[in-house]
């Protein structure tokens, strides 16, 4: 049986899936439409998940497919800034292209636009994830879009098959976008199959009763498979807190509570901190809460990957914040995400 933590342990991380280019308007709270002058950074929840991992100590390296045209090259220096190892990163030809986001910093009226038609990174081949070299790594991370279309499809499941004979546990992050899906079946049923694959799940109450049928379903649905297949599952409940399932049974936290400048990053960095803090050597509960004190810094600042905290600034916002929310007490039964 794969050592779940053992494995985070080395702190040593294979990423698979999107890579993207993200544009916010300047000043902060500017709207799209409205905007003169754009931010440009790096995108896309995997390559947020690896530069927030390799900003608090690991290191990452990329599997995806970016075009072959300057948007792709851009990504690729932005994850080199990052100190992201792009060894794994192909590039792809014809029609294909690096996928785009732009979004506004502020909550009221928040919009994002997501351009993510033929999209690069959803032509990965599973030729792209076998010359991974596994034996390097002490975990497999992919998130939920990875899976939304073929060949990407067929090659995630491949690196998971790879992945796991090379004994690293596989680390799911729900991460489902509708948009992505050919529809809601589909989405359901592979995510449920990805699911029962990992060794750690991390996803919200909407996330897990989407995979359940029903909102109702979802906290059910996370206990089940920590029962059954998974090590660690942990339920997130947006202002709420989360709910860890592990062999030591349910633990459930609270948050810190901040001003949200936007509503973005923060599943991202809540993997990174959480992956980081059990490989520093804490407590599942504490890197839980780690996890939670990252979000909440992404959300308070412009950006993913540019938010995404170094060892500092998360000491810096541990020492001068109050303290994290009491957790939910009784069982949850609704959305709050």
């Amino acid at each position: 049986m794969t050592d779940v933590i053992a494995g985070i342990k080395k702190n040593r991380f294979v990423v698979v899936g999107r890579v993207g280019m993200d544009l916010f308007p300047d000043p902060v709270g500017a709207r799209v439409e409205d905007a003169t002058s754009m931010h440009v950074d790096m995108g896309g929840s995997s390559a947020n998940i690896a530069a927030g991992i390799v900003k608090l100590g690991g290191a990452a390296s990329l599997v995806t497919s970016v075009s072959d045209d300057a948007v792709g090259r851009a990504c690729v220096r932005l994850l080199r800034k990052y100190d992201v190892a792009t060894d794994y990163v192909c590039t792809v030809g014809g029609e294909a292209r690096t996928s785009l986001a732009l979004y506004e910093s502020r909550l009221e009226d928040h919009q994002s636009v997501i351009y993510r038609n033929g999209a690069a990174d959803f032509e990965m081949t599973e030729a792209d994830v076998s010359a991974v070299d596994y034996t390097q790594f002490g975990a497999l991370v992919t998130a939920g879009t990875v899976f939304a279309a073929e060949p990407s499809r067929s090659a995630a499941f491949k690196a998971f098959e790879l992945a796991r004979a090379a004994g690293l546990p596989i680390i799911f992050d729900v991460d489902y976008r509708p948009y992505s899906w050919p529809s809601a079946e589909v989405a359901a049923d592979v995510l449920s199959r990805a699911g029962a694959l990992s060794d750690v799940i991390v996803g919200n109450d909407e996330e897990f009763g989407f995979m359940a049928g029903g909102i109702e379903k979802g906290l059910e649905k996370a206990r089940d498979l920590a029962a059954s297949t998974a090590s660690i599952v942990i339920y997130k409940m947006g202002p709420e807190g989360a709910v860890t399932f592990d062999k030591n049974g349910e633990q459930r936290t609270g948050i810190y509570p901040v001003t949200a400048l936007k509503p973005t990053g923060a599943g991202d960095s809540f993997m990174a901190g959480l992956l980081t803090g059990i490989a520093d050597g804490l407590a599942l509960k504490d890197a839980v809460m780690r996890g939670s004190a990252c979000a909440a810094i992404v959300v308070g600042k412009p950006g993913c990957a540019p938010a995404m905290p170094y060892p500092d600034d998360l000491d810096a916002f541990l020492s001068n914040h109050p303290g994290p929310s009491m957790p939910l007490s009784s069982t949850p039964t609704s959305s709050t995400s």
